[in-house]
């Protein structure tokens, strides 16, 4: 519900938790909504007996016979918002008031007391920003106001909660309504978008936004999505599954800093830290390597750490514990693995590599994956031995060159493997960047191409990008180049454990079952 309070001229006292109403010219505006914070168990306890569009049609008869305006348009007034209340009205000492100072002010209605038959305390709520404001029928008797218009307004103005468990589970706006954490979490998203966004134009990146459907998924090996368009009825298009192409071939245009914040989608399953849609950033930079893509991770990820937002400014959210300040570990992929496992890994340049891992899967009671090709095992290796050490920020390096098809590689002369100029972090177990220098060779890219093609046949029809590699002739600079998901580093700032948590709507099985009239299953626990 919304309402128009028409209280003439205010009188300011104690300006930082008061706003007491005198006689001649107040014109505050409730608009109904609720803050997290408070509690709803009168609410609730009107609504168990009856629907709830009946509750709110019992509201609105109610409010009508109020001569209220239930859905006001606003007016042109100039008005004070409530973050700006304290900074305007501060220098007012405790008990003072000025009944000379005209305010209008607007916000949502969070919580309602009345004290008596006389008092009505409203707090209100504007962009995080909390003020109460004091109606004294004593005062608004001198402009008119008659006790029971007083009375009739105190408990015809509402707030917007009525709600149930499963409206909240069904419903994400009204999650995020009630509830303080939720909202939090996405204003701390925006705050680490804009951070990540702000550090890379200081440092001399364009921001671009490259195509979202496209021939071609993109470089990274995962099953796409396909659609069609009406413009192309004999042929598919697919949704990027990275935007990686695309950006370096800004790079040979002749962009040298660029990056972009943006939308990815892949066709797989959902899971804790998976949804087929996910926010990605990527950037790309000249003449940059492996260690200084590395050091500028740190420089971010501490930097975010250490930033005005994390300290203090989300009180519902825990600490983060992960220490950014000291230098990153590093796990080399060959040696790690040898470590754990008490072996080497065999030569995966050979013929029989794939048979020789089946056989160390084997002796090592290790469950094959569902499509055993080299990738797939040395991945599995990886999530099993390497991975769950990396507690504290963690870069794996030195990776198989059959899982880094698009990076350079080069033959490491302590384990005489073929590896790729890549590093990943992780924390927690759980990866958070990728940094590579990039292949530019045209002739070792084809190669790199076929080579991935026949590990791609669990993921449908795949070819080779005939189009990058042609664009890769113009000649494409030495380029680091860096990406991280978005939604687990939120994740992880936030203190959240599901993936769901860190979206506005939650997962593709919420947004699916968005207003579809019936209970959506839980969020994958």
């Amino acid at each position: 519900m919304s309402g128009t309070l028409r209280c003439i001229r205010s009188s300011l006292r104690s300006p930082l938790r008061h706003f007491q109403n005198a006689k001649s010219v107040a014109h505050v505006h409730f608009n109904s909504g609720r803050e997290a914070t408070k509690s709803t168990e009168d609410v609730q306890a009107q609504s168990s007996s009856l629907p709830r569009t009946t509750v709110v049609q019992n509201r609105y008869n109610a409010f009508r016979e109020t001569k209220g305006e239930l859905y006001p348009r606003l007016d042109n007034k100039e008005y004070t918002p409530l973050g700006d209340f304290g900074a305007k009205f501060g220098h007012f000492k405790e008990g003072e008031t000025d009944e000379n100072v005209e305010v209008l002010i607007r916000g949502r209605v969070s919580s309602l007391r009345l004290s008596g038959s006389k008092l009505l305390f409203i707090d209100l709520i504007q962009e995080g920003h909390r003020l109460q404001g004091l109606c004294n029928l004593a005062r608004l008797s001198n402009a008119g106001i008659s006790a029971s218009q007083f009375t009739d307004f105190a408990h015809s103005i509402r707030r917007g909660d009525i709600y149930d468990e499963q409206s909240r589970i069904r419903c994400r706006h009204v999650d995020l309504l009630v509830n303080k954490r939720p909202a939090e979490v996405l204003r701390l998203r925006a705050d680490i978008i804009e951070y990540i966004r702000s550090t890379l134009q200081s440092s001399g990146y364009i921001e671009m936004q490259t195509p979202i459907l496209a021939k071609n998924a993109g470089g990274a090996i995962a099953r796409p999505f396909q659609t069609a368009a009406v413009e192309f009825p004999d042929r598919y298009v697919a949704l990027r599954t990275a935007p990686e192409l695309w950006l370096k071939r800004l790079i040979l245009a002749g962009f040298d800093r660029i990056f972009e914040l943006g939308p990815c989608f892949r066709n797989e399953g959902l899971d804790r830290t998976h949804n087929p849609e996910f926010t990605t950033c990527e950037y790309y930079a000249t003449f940059t390597n492996l260690t200084t893509l590395m050091y500028n991770t740190q420089t971010l990820l501490s930097g975010i750490a250490n930033s005005s937002f994390m300290r203090g400014k989300y009180q519902s959210l825990p600490k983060c514990e992960v220490d950014f300040n000291r230098p990153f570990a590093q796990v080399d992929f060959f040696a790690g693995l040898r470590t754990a496992l008490g072996r080497p890994l065999p030569d995966l340049s050979a013929p029989e590599a794939v048979d020789q891992l089946k056989q160390l899967f084997n002796d090592y009671d290790i469950k094959l994956p569902k499509t055993p090709t080299l990738p797939r095992l040395l991945d599995r290796l990886s999530s099993l031995y390497l991975e769950p050490q990396c507690n504290e920020p963690t870069w794996i390096t030195h990776y198989p060159e059959c899982l880094s098809p698009l990076s350079k590689s080069f033959v490491d002369p302590n384990t005489k493997q073929r590896v790729a100029a890549r590093a990943e972090l992780f924390i927690h177990g759980r990866e958070y960047v990728n940094t590579y220098e990039e292949e530019n060779s045209p002739f070792e890219q084809r190669r790199k191409f076929i080579e991935q093609l026949q590990y791609q046949e669990d993921i449908g029809e795949a070819d080779v990008d005939e189009d990058y590699i042609e664009a890769l002739k113009w000649g494409l600079p030495p380029t680091g180049g860096w990406g991280c998901g978005i939604d687990r580093l939120v994740m992880l700032f936030s203190g959240s454990e599901r993936i769901h948590d860190v979206l506005p709507f939650g997962n593709l099985r919420n947004v699916v079952s968005l207003g579809d009239g019936r209970r959506a299953r839980r969020p994958v626990a």
